[in-house]
Order: C-alpha cells, then structure tokens, then sequence
C-alpha cells in the first residue's frame, strides 16, 4: 500500500489470478517491470516494481489462500477513513460486499461491487 495514504486517493493496484508466475514474466517481458517475492507460506506472491527505481508498484497475486475470494483482474485499493462505514454506505447505495471488511498489510480493507457491476477494494490504513 501507499506510504503516504490520503483518504480518496488510489493507494495500490494488484490482481488476483490462477498462474501468478506466468503473469508476472509476462508483465517482466512486457512493460520491464522487476519483482520481488511476497512470502505467504508455501507459495509466494509478487511486488511489480519499477525499472528505474524499484518501487513497488503493483501487486501479481496466486487467487488462493488469503487471496482466494478476490475478484480476477486489476483490483484498485482505494484509501478510506473507515472501512466499515464505507462498506456500509457501499449496501446503502445499491452496491454490494464482495470480501467482508479484514485485516490487510497493517490495516482493513474490503472488496465491493459497485451498481454498475465494477469491482473495487476499499482499504484503511
């Protein structure tokens, strides 16, 4: 996530997906972004970084474990102030939860549904 969260702002951008490891080569070979191992067990995810900094600037992530209920493709991780009153006027705006709000990377997020039927993460520091 953003080092420097402000509230509205997009923090991060990962996807989920079954072959993590051909994804990333293919994002390597692509757009010449380096990587960098994310432990989670038995299996690791990856941090896309920049060629010329090393930033981390996305995430390629294995659709199991923790990841495993996450939606396909490119997820935006918005910044909020509360994750849980923003899931709640998520449902009282005709939207929908996806991932029930939990612990991530030193914070909570969520996942919900738009009414437009478009995914997105919402994520407190």
């Amino acid at each position: 996530m953003s080092d420097n969260p402000q509230i509205g702002k997009i923090g991060w951008i990962d996807m989920t997906v079954d072959d993590a490891d051909g994804l990333r080569d293919f994002y390597k070979s692509v757009v010449g972004w380096g990587t960098e191992a994310v432990s989670m067990g038995d299996y690791s995810d990856y941090s896309m970084t920049s060629p010329s900094t090393g930033e981390a600037v996305s995430g390629i992530c294995h659709a199991r474990g923790s990841n495993a209920d996450l939606p396909g493709g490119w997820l935006i991780y918005i910044t909020v102030a509360d994750v849980d009153a923003s899931a709640a006027a998520c449902t009282a705006n005709g939207g929908e939860i996806v991932v029930a709000p939990k612990g991530l990377a030193g914070g909570r997020f969520c996942v919900i549904r738009d009414p437009s039927g478009a995914t997105a993460a919402l994520y407190q520091p």
